[in-house]
């Protein structure tokens, strides 16, 4: 089973490609359509997802991997074809969004824990039958007064890890993802201590639950200036303190790590991928799993309109190759501004 899933998990991070993360939830993706003054209906969904999964150019060279929702995962593009057929055609690794959202965190004011462990091993049979390869759990770590806490941080990790478990006994790799949260007016330093803390805690308790490191992949967040914080960290300066803390946390065994965006702008998100990997040699593959920073363009690009499909997948194929260009440390600005 574990040769199973390290192959899986290699072609997720195979080199020069990443992931495509479209799970949002209907509410999330519901909040995406009307920026661009579209209601969400199943229809709009479907159509948004398919001018997406239907970009020849971005799917068949520079993404691996999409991730999906639970509708999407069960939806038909126009034509009848299964919109996960569409994702395997262009030799990318279907997944799915298996939690159900962060709650409240009972006797830690202002934290949350991940649910959805309860009838897990069922849902997981459910959706590999359906066409899922790899699975996403998402936890959230916020950077505050007096959190976060060991309480938050260990619920969360060891529900991961729970999951991670689920998942490799259902043949499905697990993505592993503790995201501290670039929200607050927090320094890039206390990111930094927040993300190791989350990091070594979480890998402990994949030990604990008996997870194969040869079959995950973790989805991280990087190393960043919170979003209200005065003094704005360099992207220089990022790349070098999240690869510090990834190295004194990330076991070698880990076939690759496949950053989140959280937040950061298509650009940036870009740049810093690309110093990363500049700096190599690494113990691990680094890519890209994000979605807003490569969705937003094709968003805007298509519109809602049939006729601005092939306008969308342009915009998706040109931030989905300045990823995957940052993937091989073979990005530059100049390629932003000639496009």
């Amino acid at each position: 089973m574990i040769d199973k899933l390290n192959a899986i998990a290699n072609r997720m991070v195979a080199p020069g490609k990443g992931i495509l993360a479209a799970d949002e939830s209907t509410a999330s993706i519901a909040k995406r359509l009307e920026s661009i003054k579209v209601v969400s209906t199943e229809e709009s969904r479907r159509d948004y997802r398919e001018m997406l999964f239907g970009a020849k150019e971005a799917m068949q060279s520079y993404i691996s991997g999409v991730i999906l929702f639970d509708e999407t995962l069960r939806q038909k593009a126009r034509n009848g074809t299964p919109l996960v057929d569409l994702i395997k055609a262009a030799g990318a690794v279907p997944g799915i969004k298996l939690d159900t959202g962060a709650k409240p965190l009972a006797l830690s004011l202002g934290e949350t824990v991940t649910e959805g462990l309860d009838g897990l091993a069922g849902r997981v049979a459910e959706y590999a039958k359906l066409g899922a390869e790899f699975a996403k759990w998402r936890a959230v770590i916020d950077i505050g007064k007096g959190i976060p806490t060991h309480n938050a941080i260990h619920a969360n990790a060891h529900a991961l890890a729970r999951y991670a478990a689920i998942c490799q006994a259902g043949g499905i790799v697990p993505m592993v993802e503790p995201e501290v949260l670039m929200d607050g007016d927090h320094d890039i330093d206390a990111c930094a201590a927040a993300s190791e803390w989350a990091l070594k805690e979480q890998f402990q308790e994949l030990f604990y639950a008996g997870v194969q490191l040869e079959g995950i992949i973790l989805k991280p967040n990087m190393v960043i200036s919170g979003k209200k914080c005065a003094k704005q960290a360099s992207r220089e300066e990022v790349a070098e303190k999240t690869l510090k803390v990834l190295k004194r946390c990330v076991p070698a065994a880990v076939p690759g790590i496949a950053f989140l965006s959280g937040g950061q702008s298509g650009e940036d998100a870009t740049a810093h991928l690309h110093l990363m990997n500049a700096a190599g040699p690494l113990p691990w593959k680094l890519t890209f799993s994000y979605g807003r920073a490569l969705q937003s363009d094709a968003l805007k690009a298509w519109g809602g309109k049939m006729e601005n499909v092939a306008a969308g997948q342009k915009a998706f194929a040109h931030r989905a190759r300045m990823n995957a260009l940052a993937a091989s440390g073979k990005w530059a600005q100049s390629l932003e501004k000639a496009a």
